[in-house]
């Protein structure tokens, strides 16, 4: 099954963005397994994906989400999760962390909760619109996404761009359109169905022009992370001369 099959804001107008994150999430399926925590899970619209391939799915997300009959455990992310330590073999994070007024607590947190080894994934927007507002807090560029997760305890990151150029022009233009849907309910859905043809062709044209782009990263509509909690530091062998480690003869 397609990984966003179930999410309820998936439309005719922006299929574009769960393409993307689609095509992310089975190229990295096999980093999801084990016990399997959602950080921000919403609607839990991941659930059935990632059970596939993990034994168990945690939703966590804040108490006062509309979804909250779905979620698992009830907590702010700006702060200390109510999780044990090293429970989690993936983390999965998808467009939250620019609704969080203290990202760095939930990177912190999430390295925490992770056994060593264990993946977080992490989709996080970059050319969008304000939505959800007024908790709509930050942008992040691959560079402070690399800075924030190191500093959090991780691995060197991997970032990549989900789309290009084109999809960002597309999407902008499908959503600035959308304004247009407005009226009584019949009118809305002659609108929509007016545009739905120019929606289509808008999508598909971005996906082939996007192969023109050759840095999708600089202007793509957002980015999808891969990032691992180390495993335990390996100890110097007691023999070993921290003289020659130094550089010194």
């Amino acid at each position: 099954m397609r990984p966003s099959k179930d999410h309820p804001n998936r439309r005719a107008h922006n299929w574009l963005v769960y393409y993307h994150q689609d095509r992310s999430l089975e190229t990295h399926a096999h980093r999801v397994k084990g016990d399997v925590f959602d950080l921000g899970a919403g609607a839990t619209s991941y659930r059935r994906w990632c059970l596939e391939n993990a034994k168990t799915y945690v939703a966590v997300d804040w108490p006062g989400s509309l979804h909250r009959g779905n979620l698992d455990i009830y907590a702010d992310l700006n702060i200390a999760l109510p999780i044990e330590d090293a429970v989690a073999d993936t983390l999965v994070c998808f467009s939250v962390l620019e609704h969080l007024h203290e990202p760095r607590g939930l990177l912190a947190e999430a390295a925490r909760i992770l056994r060593p080894g264990g993946f977080m994934l992490l989709q996080v927007p970059w050319q969008w619109w304000i939505h959800e507002e007024p908790h709509d807090y930050f942008r992040y560029t691959p560079f402070a996404l690399d800075r924030l997760l190191i500093e959090a305890g991780f691995e060197k990151p991997e970032i990549e761009a989900q789309g290009g150029f084109f999809s960002t022009l597309a999407l902008k233009v499908n959503y600035f359109s959308l304004r247009l849907v407005k009226g009584p309910q019949v009118l809305r859905k002659i609108i929509r169905a007016i545009l739905w043809l120019p929606w289509q062709l808008n999508m598909f044209l971005a996906l082939a022009l996007d192969r023109l782009d050759w840095h999708p990263e600089l202007e793509t509509p957002a980015y999808f992370v891969v990032a691992r909690r180390p495993m335990a530091p390996q100890q110097v062998a007691p023999n070993m001369d921290r003289e020659n480690l130094s550089g010194d003869e």
